[in-house]
């Protein structure tokens, strides 16, 4: 019998079907660009974990991809007779293993035992980090290890960094073991029934749904929607879709068809959706766009920002998944709608925050409305910005007072078939401008690329020679979508258009 490892057991938690295809078919795991990401900043957070917990660097730190799991986990169990740390211990008991992110020594009544942390990147207790602990405990107690207490560790985001080096206070502990102690059972039976489902010959006959995004996104969902019959218009294209009624209809029902789904279970906004999609015809209210835009004058301002969060900060002053702004793009056109083009980016690896506040107001001058795509995004940014540049905050206020938001605008009066239900600019912009296109884009198409782009950027590890092309690219992502609200603009305003 194959030990299952925690990870494994989790995706069992999730969904059945994902397990098995994880040890059968692992080839057909395709993550997406952010699930990648998230992997990058859980060892990120990881690393600081070892200076936190180990700020004597006396610790040992094991790497059973390194050296083998046979090396790693007789390793582990010699170095419990030591007095040190010791990060990614691993065990086995019962048919599961696992690896701990921290175990420290701890004397209780007079005895040796160990305390597990166990280091997670986000910014709270989740509910599967909950059973992710419960089955840390249950392997290494059933393995052993003389377990005192197990605790999850959190980026705590309303910490500040202070500089040097000195990331105490970076993760918040919070002590579940009464909790995880007595889900024995639970994780018993968790793992019996993981391996029968990995004894099976095929896949489980599980449909596609909520639980394939939940807790987390599963890297088979694209294998798995290829195996089932698919709706033509599927009501996963409603925006939206909040309700419990109109959830719980969804569940009950899988592949459901948009043109089955009852219109008593409906928004206005999901009604004209549905209509029109199963139709065929776009929406547009001419007049109510035109009239939206008439008051706003010339020049006209088309602002976009691009930020990266970061989980372990690295400059002063700066909390953990801040975001920070690094580069804008800004087309600007004149009464003749001659357009013009002003762009900021930084990839100093420096703090951006002052020199992007101070190149944003000169380049938007004092007056004209400054057209964005989702004003809290861009507003939000220049609020914080302002908080903390206080003697540019008057600036950075009036250009936020003068923003002008086209998402809502476009939603309220415009929609075609082709955008599925979304009013994302990537999805907009190819029904209203098909003569542009995010995937002709060499590098960074989207916000996700762009964040990683970003980081990649400011490594010191990276070469001029590729700081250069990643500029080059995020330069003209960015400078596509001021562009591509300059042309949503014009067809918005132009009462006649078609």
């Amino acid at each position: 019998m194959r030990n299952l490892s925690k990870s494994r057991l989790i995706a069992f938690r999730q969904c059945p079907k994902r397990l098995w295809l994880e040890v059968h078919h692992p080839e057909l795991r395709d993550d997406s660009d952010s699930t990648k990401a998230s992997f990058r900043v859980g060892n990120e957070v990881g690393d600081i974990a070892h200076q936190i917990y180990d700020p004597e660097g006396v610790g040992v730190l094991l790497n059973a991809q390194r050296d083998g799991y046979d090396f790693t986990l007789k390793r582990s169990l010699a170095l419990l007779s030591s007095s040190n740390p010791i990060f990614e211990a691993g065990f086995v008991a019962n048919g599961a293993i696992a690896f701990s992110d921290v175990l420290l020594p701890v004397q209780v009544e007079g005895h040796k035992m160990w305390r597990m942390v166990e280091v997670k990147s986000s910014g709270s207790v989740k509910e599967y980090y909950r059973e992710d602990a419960a089955i840390q405990a249950y392997i290494f107690r059933n393995a052993g290890v003389p377990l005192a207490s197990i605790s999850i560790s959190h980026v705590n985001t309303g910490w500040t960094y202070e500089g040097d080096g000195d990331y105490r206070g970076l993760l918040k502990e919070n002590d579940i073991t009464e909790e995880a102690f007595e889900r024995n059972e639970e994780v018993k039976e968790w793992i019996n029934n993981a391996h029968q489902t990995t004894g099976q010959t095929t896949e489980p006959a599980i449909n596609t749904g909520r639980h394939c995004g939940s807790p987390f996104e599963c890297g088979f969902l694209k294998y798995c929607k290829s195996e089932e019959t698919q709706a033509q218009y599927p009501v996963q294209w409603l925006p939206s879709i909040a309700t419990k009624a109109l959830k719980g209809y969804i569940d009950a029902h899988p592949a459901l068809e948009m043109k089955d789904t009852p219109d008593e279970l409906l928004s206005p906004l999901q009604l004209r959706v549905k209509a029109h999609t199963l139709s065929g015809q776009p929406y547009f209210n001419h007049q109510g766009a035109a009239s939206a835009l008439a008051s706003h004058t010339f020049p006209a301002y088309f602002l976009d920002f691009e930020s990266t969060q970061i989980a372990v900060p690295k400059w002063k002053g700066m909390r953990p998944f801040q975001q920070i702004v690094f580069q804008f793009s800004l087309h600007i056109l004149d009464e003749k709608r001659n357009q013009t083009h002003k762009e900021f980016i930084d990839l100093s690896g420096d703090n951006p925050s002052r020199n992007f506040a101070v190149a944003l107001i000169e380049a938007c001058d004092i007056s004209g409305p400054i057209y964005v795509y989702s004003a809290s995004f861009e507003g939000g940014r220049i609020q914080e910005l302002a908080n903390i540049l206080t003697d540019l905050a008057p600036a950075l206020f009036a250009i936020k007072n003068r923003l002008v938001d086209l998402q809502p605008i476009t939603k309220d009066n415009y929609y075609h078939p082709d955008q599925h239900g979304s009013w994302s600019i990537k999805d907009v912009l190819p029904v209203v401008a098909p003569d542009l296109s995010y995937h002709e884009l060499e590098g960074v198409k989207d916000g996700t690329m762009a964040m990683e782009a970003y980081k990649e950027a400011i490594h010191p590890n990276t070469t001029p020679e590729r700081k250069a092309e990643i500029e080059k690219s995020l330069l003209a992502y960015c400078k596509l979508d001021t562009l591509a609200m300059v042309r949503l603009w014009e067809f918005l305003s132009d009462s006649s258009s078609k």
